[in-house]
């Protein structure tokens, strides 16, 4: 196997209180280009914290944080945005009455002088719209078709391929597949497959291991806000890391310290 390249993001030994509570107690994680790094956990495990973290919502309490090897601190997520790192959330942040294109370009607006004014440019945002969206395998009617007519999965398309064009280089991806149907979910992780050729960096939180196992190149365990340890592919079967995330070192331990009667 070559060896890694430098990592994009270091977290390390991330801590975060909120007031009397940990929510995370010194998670450490390394985050390379090119790779799929799944983050997995039963709920309430710290992977949302975790992730606010790495993308300016929240300050860690202690902990370093390196970006490209430097030390970095990111003081809103408007500055991880600027360095390259993008995260979509479950809800997508979209206007369903309004265009593929509109959403595609909301807050990134092409404009087109006209006289003293400026205008938004359908034809550039429509053309570069059809031509991203069929690079991550969806044909749309048009570019003019209502996001809310379109499926859970192609609305995650949608968002993925707005991050990848506007320069990411770290993609976390909050359960993209939660809520959706099998073959909606078989075009997810089609999508997250093509990012990562890409040379994007994909962080996949989940608690499905099939669909981690699907796409991922390292698992990363976090439970009750600790790291169970990183596994590259091959290292570590379904079954293992489901009971991982299931708990199932600390009930075996409980087991062995009971005489085997839980």
């Amino acid at each position: 196997m070559s060896p890694l390249p430098p990592p994009l993001i270091e977290m390390r030994n991330i801590e975060k209180h909120f007031g009397s509570v940990i929510a995370l107690a010194g998670v450490s994680l390394q985050i390379y280009p090119g790779e799929c790094h799944c983050l997995l956990g039963d709920n309430g495990a710290g992977k949302s914290t975790f992730i606010k973290t790495m993308s300016g919502v929240h300050k860690p309490t202690s902990g370093e944080i390196l970006f490209d090897g430097k030390p970095t601190q990111f003081d809103d997520p408007r500055d991880a945005i600027a360095a390259g790192i993008a995260t979509v959330y479950q809800d997508l942040a979209m206007i369903p009455l309004m265009s593929v294109s509109r959403n595609f370009f909301m807050g990134n607006e092409p404009l087109r002088k006209f006289g003293p004014f400026r205008l938004f440019d359908h034809e550039k945002a429509n053309r570069i719209t059809m031509q991203e969206m069929r690079a991550m395998g969806i044909n749309l009617r048009g570019p003019d078709q209502a996001v809310g007519t379109l499926s859970g999965g192609e609305r995650q398309t949608v968002a993925i391929a707005r991050a990848v064009h506007f320069g990411a280089k770290v993609l976390i991806l909050d359960e993209p597949t939660s809520a959706l149907g099998v073959r909606q979910t078989a075009n997810v992780l089609s999508t997250v497959d093509r990012v990562r050729k890409k040379g994007v960096a994909v962080v996949f939180i989940t608690h499905n291991v099939r669909h981690a196992m699907a796409v991922g190149d390292r698992f990363t365990v976090l439970n009750r806000g600790k790291t169970l340890g990183t596994s590259e592919r091959g290292q570590i079967t379904p079954e293992e890391l489901q009971d991982l995330m299931a708990g199932g070192q600390e009930m075996a331990a409980l087991e062995a310290s009971l005489g085997g009667t839980v």
